[in-house]
């Protein structure tokens, strides 16, 4: 039986740059994924990479600046190849996002608290260069140094330097074995020719969202449950516009959050797509798909005035971002990692922070006396048959029926 030092569930952003990590400290990691890579959260994101900016708007700098400022200069060296994991075969969508507010006196605020002790500040515009699309804005319009990539380009850019390490399983295969101290001592999944596998494996770590709960459950098997909930899930409903529009990026504050938040890419017909999160996404979650395109249009006709929106093709999805319970319910402030013998389940809570839990999870790793490898005996060939997860679509490739404003009246009624 094969034996490894950890087994990473989940091949998203989390997964894939633990699994990085902790390869180059030394351990013998395998990631299995069930679906495709980057499925669910990771490919849902906008790919901004934050610095802190959404949470100093209401004027001071909380626990989730702090924790997450220094993020953008650790993803901007691995993008450029100074600093690993080499991210240089990432695609950047843009090296900085635009910063502008609604007409209000709450908004003038907003701005300024933004300002607050952030590595990333916002740099104010003169009239000049200030891009075309916000040219009938009000009030100034800032820039700011944080870069926004290609989701499906980081998951294949990670996962290409771990292809012998990265595995396809079925969930319906999946099994666990525990010793009489309750930690996990083997994985078994199930090869193409239905032989049952397994693999010895020092300790576990689940990073696979929303289906951490499935997971955990699966790997505590009759262990006591804990009587708190551990996961929570905070919905979004998502905007997309696609057609004639600029390569764009940024966010329109109203007080103290994102009233709109624009991220561009181009699909793979060649056209432009936004995709709208911010408050459009938050609010969104209780409207259906006709509901939310008419609000996301009127938003965006109001944020950007003078955008011209005839004969643009509109379009939402839905997805939960799955984090680690918190008391009261709110957001997280860090990265979280949940601890149960050799069993960890880790949520990153922001795609920026996923080199802070990687550094977690060793950290962990060696609390539990987890060593490295020290002999150079191959190990990898045994897993060579084992077949291997795609790279994930975004939501723009897969989502059906774009409609424009003038055919959403077919849509009322529908979720």
């Amino acid at each position: 039986m094969p034996k490894v030092d950890l087994i990473i569930f989940g091949g998203g952003i989390a997964g894939l740059w633990t699994l990085s990590e902790a390869s180059r400290a030394g351990y013998r990691c395998l990631l299995l994924e069930a679906f495709e890579l980057g499925s669910g959260q990771t490919i849902a994101s906008q790919g901004i990479i934050h610095g802190g900016l959404k949470y100093t708007l209401q004027g001071m700098l909380t626990g989730s600046a702090q924790r997450i400022r220094e993020m953008p200069l650790i993803w901007k060296k691995c993008l450029s190849g100074e600093q690993l994991p080499d991210l240089s075969q990432t695609e950047i969508r843009s090296d900085c996002c635009y910063l502008w507010r609604t007409d209000s006196l709450s908004s003038r605020l907003g701005m300024f608290g933004a300002k607050m002790g952030l590595h990333v500040a916002p740099k104010k515009l003169t009239k000049e260069e200030t891009p075309a699309v916000l040219a009938n804005c009000p009030g100034s319009i800032a820039i700011m140094d944080e870069q926004v990539i290609s989701p499906q380009s980081l998951i294949a850019n990670l996962a290409d330097s771990f292809q012998d390490q990265i595995i396809k399983y079925e969930p319906k295969d999946l099994s666990f074995t525990r010793n009489q101290n309750e930690h996990i001592t083997s994985v078994q999944i199930q090869k193409p020719n239905g032989e049952f596998f397994s693999i010895k494996t020092a300790a576990v770590l689940l990073t696979a969202g929303r289906g951490n709960e499935t997971l955990r459950n699966q790997a505590r098997q009759q262990s006591a449950p804990l009587q708190i909930p551990f996961m929570q899930k905070r919905p979004l409903h998502m905007a997309m516009v696609r057609g004639a529009l600029p390569q764009f990026n940024g966010h329109c504050v109203d007080g103290a959050k994102t009233r709109i938040t624009i991220t561009s890419d181009t699909n793979s017909l060649g056209n432009t797509v936004w995709q709208l999160g911010g408050q459009v996404a938050e609010i969104g979650v209780d409207m259906n798909r006709g509901e939310l395109i008419r609000h996301a249009a009127r938003e965006l006709a109001a944020s950007v005035p003078g955008i011209d929106l005839s004969g643009l093709e509109w379009n939402t999805y839905r997805v939960d971002r799955a984090e680690g319970a918190t008391k009261t319910g709110v957001r997280p402030e860090t990265a979280q990692v949940l601890k149960e013998g050799n069993l960890f389940t880790a949520w990153p809570s922001k795609l920026a922070l996923a080199p802070r839990l990687a550094t977690e999870v060793c950290d962990h790793l060696q609390q539990i006396n987890v060593k490295p490898a020290q002999d150079d005996t191959p190990w990898k060939d045994v897993f060579s048959t084992l077949p291997r997860p795609q790279v994930a679509l975004p939501p723009w490739e897969t989502s059906e029926d774009w409609v424009t404003l003038d055919r959403l009246s077919a849509l009322d009624g529908a979720a």
